[in-house]
């Protein structure tokens, strides 16, 4: 709570001079999806939960709406895109934004940083069931063990979970596992459609902006009051974390190839916690990093590929890029 190359297979035109180094821009975008988390425990302060994710969605996409117009990008075609669209919107952006806001009512945002970063384990776990092509290796195997004792770590599972609020962390971690159906989803159903990754990307997070606007009404109220750093938080969230992140995630893309990008992944939690810490003073215990360091080894270790013995047939199809409105195979963000 989503977002790669381009996935015709023509060649690309040269692009063109970029006025920021892609290190810097690749470091902004882990800085605002690591903020995220702090984002939304400031906006759940002023918002209820459905609010801040119909807020976010709504100024996200004016953003990215903005940047498809100035590009003159085409949306896309057809009414079975359209319809796996929308469902990609609710497994990538509705759903998992939806549930980190609730979780964030009772969880530290240093906890729901961490419980974000275990999306490459859920997607190695659901890869061994929904993805032929993704089969497990030996290192493959051990990332996902070890990932998840590091999650067994973060939440003191040897002390019976004490002080740890189940549900909060239960919607979080579930959060994070729509993130990984939502990715499988993505990959079996949207790649090769021949439509730029913004123009999907723009019309994914515009279609969950749709579905959170019908929800909303239904399960709240207006609130009696608006105050100021809420607000400025759900802004930032929308348009710096979901609008203009998603843009720079499509340039590093674009420039470095998906598995560098992916990198920033295991910058997140590490942010997270360090702006949960310095400006919300939240209260940190020895397992929390030591675990989110034992949960990011593991997810570097799911996200190796065993190198093939034989070339495939050179007439043998490319697997086509997953658009943009999703995190580069196991980035994710809040």
């Amino acid at each position: 709570m989503s977002p790669a190359a381009p996935s015709s297979p023509s060649p690309a035109p040269a692009p063109a001079p970029r006025l920021l180094d892609w290190r810097v821009r690749f470091g902004a975008l882990a800085l605002i999806w690591g903020f995220s988390f702090l984002f939304i425990k400031v906006g759940t302060e002023g918002f209820a939960p459905f609010q801040v994710t119909f807020g976010r969605l709504l100024f996200g996409t004016a953003v990215l709406a903005a940047a498809i117009v100035v590009k003159r990008d085409r949306l896309p075609r057809g009414a079975r895109v359209w319809g796996h669209l929308a469902v990609a919107a609710f497994l990538l952006n509705a759903l998992p934004f939806s549930l980190f806001a609730y979780a964030e009512l009772t969880i530290p945002s240093t906890l729901a940083g961490i419980c974000n970063a275990t999306t490459p384990l859920w997607g190695m776990a659901l890869s061994l069931v929904a993805l032929s092509e993704d089969r497990p290796t030996r290192v493959r195997a051990a990332g996902l063990g070890i990932g998840f004792v590091g999650v067994l770590t973060v939440l003191g599972a040897w002390q019976g979970f004490s002080g740890l609020d189940v549900t909060g962390t239960a919607l979080a971690l579930l959060a994070s596992f729509s993130y990984a159906v939502g990715w499988i989803y993505v990959r079996r159903t949207l790649s090769g459609t021949g439509v730029s990754n913004l123009s999907l990307a723009g019309s994914q997070v515009g279609l969950a902006t749709l579905q959170l606007a019908v929800v909303t009404p239904l399960f709240t109220s207006v609130p009696e009051s608006v105050e100021l750093m809420p607000l400025l938080s759900v802004i930032a969230l929308g348009a710096l974390g979901t609008g203009y992140a998603m843009l720079l995630q499509y340039g590093v893309v674009a420039e470095v190839g998906p598995t560098t990008a992916s990198m920033v992944t295991y910058f997140i939690p590490v942010i997270a916690t360090a702006a949960g810490v310095a400006l919300l003073n939240e209260h940190l215990t020895w397992n929390t990093p030591v675990g989110a360091l034992v949960v990011l080894a593991g997810a570097a270790l799911t996200q190796t590929r065993a190198s093939r013995r034989t070339a495939p047939p050179a007439t043998a199809p490319q697997p086509a890029a997953a658009p943009a409105g999703t995190p580069p195979r196991a980035a994710s963000r809040a």
